[in-house]
């Protein structure tokens, strides 16, 4: 299968990026078979960044050669291809891992309410108990002391 797609150059932190015809198991700066433009993601927005040769790019188009992302990004430019914003709703989720602690999460906090909880209702309940029985008072003094005669 034939791949529209980027291709590399330039050197480090100064990205340029050549558009090429090219196999899709061939590395990404590998063999090619045909440039057919540039991209310079240096310039600024409102300059010339990408070239293209839009007669040979139609061409290719028509052989069966399938953009990726980006470069259909810039054939929708021109008016080769139709190309439209992904939708992945599930991108911004956490992943397996980080919903089970999550959950395992949530869920000791749910537990240490519940015994927070109990425990209030236990003192509450405790403190009504001693507030309705009356404390027992201390024996009377005559039983204790011996019968003085």
């Amino acid at each position: 299968m034939l791949k529209i797609r980027l291709s590399r150059g330039g050197s480090k932190k100064r990205p340029y990026y050549t558009i090429v015809i090219a196999d899709a198991a061939a590395p990404r700066d590998g063999k090619f078979i045909e440039k057919v433009g540039t991209y310079n993601p240096m310039l600024p927005k409102d300059a010339q960044r990408v070239t293209l040769k839009v007669e040979r790019i139609a061409e290719w188009l028509k052989k069966g050669a399938q953009p990726t992302d980006r470069v259909a990004r810039f054939l929708s430019q021109e008016g080769l291809v139709k190309w439209e914003h992904g939708n992945n709703p599930n991108k911004g989720q956490p992943g397996k891992k980080a919903q089970e602690r999550l959950a395992e999460r949530a869920q000791r906090e749910q537990d240490r309410l519940d015994a927070e909880a109990a425990a209030k209702a236990e003192a509450e309940e405790a403190k009504a108990a001693a507030a309705a029985a009356p404390a027992e008072e201390a024996p009377a003094a005559e039983e204790e002391a011996p019968a003085s005669e």
